[in-house]
């Protein structure tokens, strides 16, 4: 059995990859950290083994993240630049939170080889014009760079299904567009509810125990490598 981390787990695909932790017995303590945690009503019968804990994202080094010596650390930790308020905020939140955060859950013990699964977006790309696209792109590498034994990236579609307090007409519209896509290619689209799925699956079996249906390729660059899973691979595992 093993420890799992979940950062972001009031997302779209966070509040769906909670219950998938919950419900599997492969994972002894579930740790669900966050700038707000899933509120009581809301959670499973099953949560007996789940640890909840408020973080100051500004103050990391107070939430003792380390001490769950966590054998996988998820995060599905995001935002819009609609939400942050603004660019700056949205690069902090985006990127130097999630970064932080796997920084600070990351121990001191060389002999624990620990692996983390991170949620980006199809298109991430550091080099891009776009903001959103450019800043998944760098918190792809700087996850890389900060030396788990494993760390591997889903780059999704559509997010099918999000339920969100926030109504997005561009993505409404979108989602009419890439379900008329997903007839043709399998790149398009995939439900929250079957990429929470894969994440964990992937949680557990890690980079060398994906099969080659998955598709997963080496991504980044010189000193920053990961395993990188489309939208294909994730419907796959999911």
């Amino acid at each position: 059995m093993s420890t799992a981390l979940i950062l972001g787990a009031t997302g779209a695909t966070g509040r769906h990859l909670l219950r998938e932790l919950l419900s599997n017995d492969q994972w002894s303590k579930v740790g669900e950290y966050g700038r707000r945690v899933t509120p009581e009503a809301d959670l499973p019968q099953n949560r007996g083994k789940l640890e909840q804990k408020t973080v100051n994202f500004e103050n990391l080094e107070a939430a003792g993240l380390k001490d769950g010596r966590w054998d996988v650390v998820f995060v599905t930790l995001g935002t819009t630049r609609a939400n942050a308020g603004s660019t700056e905020m949205f690069e902090k939140i985006d990127r130097e939170y999630v970064v932080n955060a796997c920084e600070a859950a990351k121990t001191d013990d060389p002999e624990h080889k620990q692996r983390v699964v991170y949620l980006s977006s199809s298109g991430a790309d550091p080099s891009s014009h776009f903001l959103y696209a450019r800043s998944k792109g760098l918190t792809e590498l700087g996850i890389a760079r900060l030396g788990y034994a494993d760390t591997i990236v889903f780059r999704p579609g559509f997010l099918k299904g999000a339920q969100r307090a926030d109504k997005r007409l561009a993505e409404t519209i979108y989602g009419y567009v890439t379900g008329a896509a997903s007839h043709f290619t399998s790149n398009a689209e995939i439900h929250v509810s079957v990429l929470a799925k894969a994440i964990m699956k992937t949680g557990i079996l890690g980079s060398s125990g994906l099969t080659p249906a998955v598709g997963a390729t080496k991504a980044g660059q010189e000193d920053a490598w990961f395993t990188l899973i489309g939208n294909k691979g994730a419907l796959v595992l999911g």
